[in-house]
C-alpha cells in the first residue's frame, strides 16, 4: 500500500472521533489533492504535499481548537508520523515545517511551505465561492486565481 493511503487510513481514525468528520475529510482531502496540483507545477515533491495537505489541520480537528494550530499541529503531525514510520526524518522535517507556517499567509516561507499555503488558501476560496474570502487571505488568493488564470473568481 502507498504511503499517502496509509496516512489517510490514520487520518480518518482520529477523525471517527471529531464531531464533524466529513467536514474535516473534506476540507484536508481537498487541499490535499490542490497541493499535489501545485507541487507538481512548482516542481516540488508532490507525495510529501500530499501528506503535507492531509496533516495540516488535524490536530485543530482533533483539539476542537484552531488556537495556535498551526504550531501544535506540527508537533502533532510529527508524532503521527514518527509512530507510523512511513517517512525519513528529513521528510517529516519539510512537511512539519510547512504544517507550522500554514497559517501565516502573510508571510513567505519555504517553497514548500507556499505550496501548502496557497492549496489551504485555494481549498477555503473555492469549495464555497459564495462564502466571502478572509482579509488574510485575500492577496494570496488574487494572485492565485492570477497564476492559474481563474479570472472570474479573482474579480
Amino acid at each position: 500500500m502507498s504511503r499517502i493511503k496509509d496516512l489517510q487510513k490514520q487520518v480518518f481514525k482520529v477523525l471517527a472521533d471529531t464531531d464533524e468528520p466529513m467536514k474535516a475529510m473534506a476540507h484536508l482531502h481537498g487541499v490535499s489533492l490542490v497541493a499535489v496540483m501545485i507541487a507538481k507545477q512548482r516542481g516540488q515533491d508532490s507525495e510529501l504535499a500530499a501528506m503535507a495537505g492531509l496533516l495540516h489541520d488535524l490536530w485543530a480537528y482533533k483539539s476542537g481548537s484552531y488556537d495556535d494550530h498551526a504550531h501544535l499541529g506540527a508537533d502533532y503531525a510529527r508524532k503521527v508520523l514518527g509512530k507510523m514510520g512511513i517517512t525519513t526524518a528529513d521528510e517529516t522535517e519539510i512537511i512539519c515545517d510547512a504544517i507550522w507556517h500554514h497559517d501565516d499567509k502573510a508571510s513567505i516561507d519555504s517553497s514548500f511551505a507556499e505550496v501548502l499555503k496557497d492549496a489551504d488558501v485555494i481549498d477555503h476560496c473555492l469549495t464555497d465561492p459564495t462564502k466571502e474570502i478572509k482579509e488574510k487571505e485575500r492577496s494570496r488568493y488574487v494572485k492565485l486565481c492570477r497564476d492559474f488564470r481563474l479570472t472570474e473568481a479573482a474579480e
